[in-house]
């Protein structure tokens, strides 16, 4: 019989050894998952003005694909600290920047000159040249970048990406 007890109060403080450490090993597990989701809540990034192109050389009327360091690059990013943005210039100092990115799952939309509209090859997004939808699923229009122009550089604003959607 005393035998019995000793063994039903090891097995009870084994299981409870074994959940307390799993609970533990879960906890560590989930820190990093936690700081990913909570970082950009409680760290802010000031947006940052990244030059992109010349003046010289950009005729009005014209729309370039260009590409930019991101607001919050990280050291390991690579190539992925980079992002693109279609830039028009519509006037000697007046240009409109889009975000190179279907509103509908983030595909990456290319111009076609001879139809002006930008085109989403994933599900058929499609935009007019003023970055509102034209047809297909997306439900926003283009994402729009500030613009500016400072010492004959054109320069747009990055930011780090919303968690929230984002309106045209």
């Amino acid at each position: 019989m005393k035998e019995n007890k000793v063994d039903e109060r090891r097995r009870k403080l084994l299981i409870w050894l074994g959940l307390g450490l799993s609970g533990l090993s879960a906890a560590f597990a989930g820190i990093p998952i936690l700081a990913s989701v909570f970082a950009p809540l409680l760290v802010k990034v000031p947006p940052l003005w990244r030059p992109v192109a010349d003046l010289q050389g950009f005729e009005i009327g014209t729309i370039r694909l260009v590409t930019f360091q991101n607001a919050d690059p990280r050291a390991w990013a690579g190539s992925e600290a980079h992002t693109a943005a279609w830039l028009r210039r519509d006037a000697e100092n007046a240009f409109t920047a889009f975000s190179a990115n279907c509103t509908h799952l983030g595909c990456p939309v290319r111009w076609e000159k001879d139809a002006e509209l930008f085109m989403c090859p994933c599900h058929g997004g499609v935009y007019y040249k003023d970055g509102t939808v034209a047809a297909g699923p997306p439900p926003r229009s283009l994402r729009r970048y500030p613009v500016r122009i400072n010492k004959g550089k054109v320069e747009i604003q990055t930011s780090p990406l919303p968690l929230t959607p984002l309106t045209a």
